[in-house]
């Protein structure tokens, strides 16, 4: 298990380093202005709709269902169903997709209210969503193939795709001269990189012999099991991404450049969420459906408790990054070309309130594993509607007053809400049963970032004097630099704690990598 989260994580980080080399390009060359706007809204709108209706919801219906066939009848029948669902989803998005055109001023005007004021504004993010739209459509057909390979153990292709996205986008930026401008450069690269997604893992389905085909669809029990976990699904593994969509529809209301502000920052704190968070989601999730197919309750349990300790230890550096250097970060990534220093200050605040909620976003999906594991997508879906009402409520309240900082605050707390209501069901229900290596990984954890929290502040002065007398390059080498000495001084008070608590590395999974390594 160990050795595909850290495949998965690693291609993550990949994808997360160059989609920051990605949005480096974009603050200098698109801005925080009136294009920064418009493509925040014409990226958001197709990976909102995958992240929905795809790669969660998706996968808490699919995983399971496909893991029970296959365990419990045969390989044949395994494939017939998986044939079934992907002939389904393909005309579902075929459907989509012809929506989207026909209707796509509705769509960001639903998206993007606010941009009704500014004529200039919307007509542009209409023109570049009908160009980013059909993303949708190649990278839902990628979350298929994915899952797939992912359910038999392969997960390094698809953890690589997302590096795609990220190449063509910035190879397109540097043709911006060839389009109207560089947010329509952006656009065209975003849904030529859905393309190759798809070719890629096309060809790692077929080398696996997985790849689906098109099927006559007959409603037969396993595509109905399929269904009644899917409906649910959607909503229970969407709450995070429901949040996000209404922060894009209430700042749209905002000045300009308030959109643009939770963009940047959404895109520091997802690395966290993708590098950890997804990960663990990615290989738990089959994981546990595989032992509980099997009557393995101890097995699910192990598996979810060390996923666990490894997210909350590794997402603890980031919580302490964004609540104590935000400015630093944001100013040394991002604050060039047509991006400026009262961008860099507006930008930190919102990935400040981001940080709050980041430690409850990242466990979200390994504790709403043990109930999607169990073909039980109804309770994250109830937990997730319950979180959500509150979190517009909040922020209906917050916007006003706080701007774009109180749309991120509401997310984060609705990321609280969630995380404490899973918890909270899964002991009831017996689908999280904490062990003693979990509570002292969580306790060394947190007795580290408070010693690297202290470090970050004393290191904040001089890293912004020496920053201020570097260019771009500089900056991010500085900025790399800080980062190391943070993870030096995280990392040694983390083993010191683990070591005073009597947590045993190989307990953790750790050990036997670190063997592997040596041989």
């Amino acid at each position: 298990m160990f050795k595909n989260f850290l495949s998965v994580s690693g291609f993550t980080l990949l994808s997360r380093l160059t989609g920051f080399l990605r949005d480096v390009m974009l603050s200098g060359m698109v801005g925080a202005g009136l294009l920064g706007d418009a493509f925040a809204v014409a990226s958001r709108l197709p990976n909102h709709f995958r992240a929905i209706f795809g790669e969660g919801a998706f996968n808490a219906a699919y995983v399971p269902t496909y893991l029970r066939v296959y365990e419990q009848s045969d390989v044949e029948a395994a494939r017939h169903f998986a044939n079934q669902i992907f002939t389904l989803l393909l005309i579902s998005q075929l459907v989509l997709l012809a929506l989207g055109w026909l209707f796509m001023p509705g769509f960001v005007q639903l998206m993007a209210p606010g941009f009704a004021a500014d004529p200039e504004k919307f007509n542009l993010a209409v023109s570049l969503t009908r160009i980013t739209f059909p993303y949708l459509f190649f990278i839902t057909l990628v979350t298929m193939h994915s899952a797939t390979l992912n359910a038999h153990g392969q997960f390094a292709v698809a953890a690589f795709a997302p590096v795609l996205l990220n190449l063509f986008t910035m190879g397109f930026l540097g043709l911006a001269f060839l389009f109207p401008n560089a947010a329509y450069a952006a656009a065209a690269g975003v849904v030529i990189s859905g393309l190759a997604q798809l070719a890629l893992l096309m060809f790692a389905a077929r080398r696996a012999g997985l790849m689906e085909k098109i099927a006559r669809p007959r409603l037969d029990a396993n595509v109905r099991a399929f269904f009644r976990m899917f409906g649910p699904a959607v909503i229970g593994s969407s709450g995070l991404q429901i949040a996000m969509f209404a922060d894009t529809i209430i700042g749209s209301l905002l000045a300009t450049g308030g959109l643009a502000s939770i963009y940047y920052a959404e895109r520091l704190y997802q690395l966290p969420i993708g590098l950890v968070g997804v990960a663990a989601g990615t290989v738990l999730l089959p994981m546990m459906s595989r032992c509980f197919a099997r009557e393995d309750w101890e097995g699910a349990f192990i598996a979810q408790n060390r996923t666990i300790a490894l997210t909350v230890a590794l997402t603890a550096p980031f919580v302490i990054a964004f609540l104590v250097i935000p400015e630093a970060i944001v100013g040394a990534l991002f604050q060039h070309g047509a991006f400026h220093a009262a961008d860099t200050l507006a930008t930190a605040a919102v990935l400040r309130a981001y940080g709050v909620g980041l430690l409850a976003m990242v466990a979200i999906n390994a504790l709403r594993s043990g109930s999607q594991a169990m073909g039980d997508t109804k309770t994250p879906m109830l937990v997730s509607l319950g979180a959500l009402a509150i979190n517009l409520l909040l922020k209906i309240l917050l916007y006003q007053p706080l701007g774009a900082v109180g749309i991120a605050l509401a997310t984060s707390a609705n990321a609280w809400i969630n995380l404490a209501a899973l918890i909270f069901l899964g002991l009831r229900r017996y689908l999280f049963q904490p062990d003693e290596t979990l509570k002292s990984v969580i306790l060394a954890a947190a007795t580290a970032a408070v010693v690297l929290a202290n470090v970050a502040l004393l290191l904040q002065a001089p890293f912004a004097a020496l920053a201020g007398r570097l260019g771009l390059v500089g900056n991010l080498l500085a900025l790399a630099g800080l980062g190391l000495a943070g993870l030096i001084v995280y990392g040694g008070a983390m083993v010191l704690g683990c070591k005073a608590l009597g947590v045993d590395p190989q307990r953790l999974g750790l050990g036997r990598l670190m063997r592997k390594k040596k041989d």
